[in-house]
């Protein structure tokens, strides 16, 4: 692997890890629980630029995290949130890497990816942590699993979306006339 490449990975994955924390400190639960808006998702553009990004994006998840488990108290059960929202995260820059030629629709592999895998695994983390009902509703969460995926699908997708679209396609078009990315993405293509 080329030094350049393994840097770009490393800083896209502290960049992830510390906007998602920053996140998590100033705007509460709204990177991780049953509706969820993570801004850090925004950089998951850079894979439109950079194949870097995929990496880079999957382990500044998986740091981002592990780091939730420590401050949240969420315990083993944020294994789950390791485990499958880093994946959701790798999926959707993956897309987005291979869809690069159509922005538009890359961005929304992000979006499908985390609002198809999220909610599967959220009710489990969520009962672990004290939520017994889905959020804005009375319904138990108790024997609930599809209610509770719709909920997550619609909400985590409609978050995600907000965030690929307001934040990450305008990160990506000012990135993208930058002389360092017009360079890296004719490196890219010669290198094919």
């Amino acid at each position: 692997m080329k030094t350049n490449y393994i840097a770009r990975a490393g800083v896209i994955a502290a960049v992830y890890a510390a906007c998602t924390l920053v996140t998590m400190l100033f705007l509460g639960n709204l990177a991780w629980g049953p509706i969820q808006f993570r801004i850090s998702e925004a950089l998951c553009a850079l894979a439109l630029l950079t194949p870097a990004a995929v990496p880079g994006l999957t382990l500044g998840c998986a740091i981002a995290n592990i780091a939730n488990i420590a401050l949240s108290g969420t315990g083993a059960l944020g294994l789950l949130d390791v485990v499958f929202g880093s994946l959701a995260t790798c999926v959707g820059a993956l897309f987005t890497w291979k869809m690069r030629r159509h922005p538009a629709i890359a961005l929304a592999g992000p979006v499908l990816a985390n609002a198809l895998i999220v909610p599967a695994y959220l009710p489990i983390l969520l009962t672990g942590v004290g939520f017994y009902t889905i959020p804005f509703t009375s319904i138990s969460l108790d024997g609930a699993w599809p209610l509770m995926y719709l909920f997550g699908l619609v909400t985590t997708g409609a978050g995600e979306a907000v965030i690929m679209y307001v934040l990450g396609y305008p990160i990506y078009r000012s990135l993208a006339k930058t002389h360092m990315m017009q360079r890296e993405v004719s490196e890219v293509g010669t290198s094919r």
